[in-house]
């Protein structure tokens, strides 16, 4: 066994020290944090034009990785392969399809793939979709309880398409044992998914964990649990792996509890921490589902979100991908490459035409945000006075580049803002049905858009249809296509300043508005 396994039940073990839980630990001084002049505070990390906040080596490891840069995430793209079929641990809000096409959350794959199909698979994405920049090894289990078939599928990729960035996902267990690996094929970025520290909330959280060849159960599978995630933390740090923690909000066990694990994970050196409402649909079929847990309400994931603000920088853009999702964050082309589609295409990996292509991303990328921050700054001189300390929340249909630029009825999420008088923050997304199929629009489907954007004061887009105008008017919220096609932050701040100057003039009263269903899960548009 593990000497960590024999440490007392009230300790941590860090780099050479064992403390008490919740004790005060000295922050790590190198590797892979944020290390951002501005950090603190920033609804995301690495989502600046240039790296003029963060050191040079850090602005080059997330600068085109969407998951580490809310603005990279609307240019480049990622992809996962279903190699590590295995896990180590069991979850309350995780069950594992292996043949399922029509569900979008984590744990879920069409096809398990070996690690020569898996590179296969990965070179003719990269040579259909020349702005994928990133392949991880997410599951459907965990990778590091796959280790072979993880790190044989990095070996040959590394090989064939050297330019891919390499991540993976994991549960901690087995981390601490193959940091070495993990730093020999240059992977740069790992998540961990962390949603304790304290072992007495873990046990509520896992069943079991299969460690020294044996299961183990109950406060002592938490414990050697949050041990272990903790240890491989802090070496990854030392290596100057960035790292991000995925942490799931599961209300009434772990929700306030969240706010200790955000300031126990910037100790140790996270880059990011994002956390996620818990899926627990009962037809998912996880235990959670079967026994009634809830996920949390859009208000309740925002709160603890909003109350991590100042500890690690936290991600909002995540969208709970499958283990084989394909494409731009918020998009998934799994069903485009199949095993069977993929021996009919000729695959021509071409090195310096995808590069060509990133360059060019990269340099509208560029633009974009230069005029941007212009077109912010000019929305902020014509603020005029307004109510300093309120905030209210949007909705924006968009479909990329930071713009406007979506009919609400072709929307299947809605990018939320916060806006005040200061800024208009990028704060989360909500999924929704697809409101115009065939050509139409699906009445019965718009009380569940309503619901999912409830807690906003407008909704922002380029286009909109008399009934949803008015459905959403009656709901109390405003339908706006005064700014389409221009750059989101200057939309928002524009009709916040025009709803600030109504209300003042006696036009409007402010009301508060009322709490938003966050969907549980999503189906991909196969399904719907």
């Amino acid at each position: 066994m593990d000497a960590s396994s024999s440490l007392a039940s009230t300790a941590f073990i860090g780099i050479g020290q064992i403390r008490p839980l919740g004790a005060p630990v000295e922050p790590v001084s190198s590797g892979g944090g944020c290390g951002t002049t501005g950090g603190e505070g920033k609804a995301s990390c690495g989502s600046s034009g240039g790296p003029d906040d963060m050191p040079q080596e850090i602005w080059d490891k997330v600068k085109n990785h969407p998951c580490y840069s809310e603005e990279a995430h609307h240019h480049y793209a990622r992809m996962h392969v279903a190699v590590a079929p295995a896990c180590n641990i069991q979850c309350n809000y995780c069950n594992r399809k292996y043949d399922c096409s029509n569900e979008s959350r984590p744990g879920v794959v069409s096809q398990k793939l070996t690690p020569e199909q898996a590179v296969k698979k990965v070179l003719a994405v990269a040579s259909e979709i020349p702005q994928m920049t990133v392949l991880g090894v997410a599951g459907p289990g965990d990778s590091l309880a796959n280790p072979k078939k993880t790190f044989d599928t990095f070996r040959m990729l590394q090989e064939s398409a050297p330019d891919i960035k390499l991540c993976i996902s994991t549960n901690g267990l087995a981390l601490p044992d193959l940091v070495d690996e993990i730093c020999k094929y240059n992977i740069d970025h790992v998540t961990i998914t962390i949603n304790m520290v304290d072992p007495a909330v873990g046990e509520k959280i896992y069943p079991w964990i299969f460690w020294d060849h044996k299961r183990v159960t109950g406060y002592e599978a938490a414990r050697i649990l949050h041990e272990r995630q903790m240890l491989g933390l802090e070496m990854l740090t030392a290596r100057g792996v960035l790292t991000k923690i995925n942490s799931v909000l599961i209300p009434g066990i772990n929700d306030e509890h969240l706010i200790e694990v955000n300031r126990e994970v910037k100790k140790r050196g996270a880059f990011l921490h994002n956390i996620m409402p818990l899926i627990s649909e009962a037809e998912h079929g996880t235990v959670f589902g079967l026994t009634g847990q809830r996920g949390p309400t859009a208000q309740e994931l925002k709160a603890v979100q909003d109350a991590c603000m100042g500890g690690a920088n936290l991600m909002r853009h995540c969208r709970q991908c499958r283990a084989d999702a394909v494409g731009l964050l918020g998009e998934d082309r799994s069903e485009e490459f199949t095993l069977d589609k993929i021996e009919e295409m000729e695959i021509v990996y071409d090195l310096d035409k995808r590069k060509s292509y990133q360059d060019k991303v990269e340099e509208e990328r560029q633009s974009q945000h230069a005029a941007k921050i212009e077109a912010l700054e000019s929305a902020k001189a014509q603020m005029g006075e307004v109510a300093p300390d309120m905030k209210v929340l949007v909705a924006v249909a968009t479909e990329g580049h930071g713009r406007v630029n979506l009919h609400f009825g072709h929307a299947t999420e809605f990018q939320i803002f916060e806006v005040s008088a200061a800024e208009a923050l990028f704060v989360g997304h909500r999924r929704v049905d697809l409101y115009c199929q065939g050509g139409y629009g699906e009445d019965e489907q718009l009380p569940s858009i309503v619901k999912a954007i409830n807690d906003c004061h407008a909704v922002l887009v380029a286009k909109i249809g008399a009934c949803p105008r008015d459905e959403l008017k009656a709901a109390g919220i405003e339908p706006v296509d005064a700014f389409a096609h221009e750059f989101i932050e200057k939309a928002a701040l524009s009709w916040f300043a025009d709803y600030t100057g109504r209300i003042a003039r006696g036009e409007i009263t402010h009301q508060p508005r009322g709490d938003a269903s966050i969907r549980q899960g999503a189906y991909t548009a196969e399904a719907a």
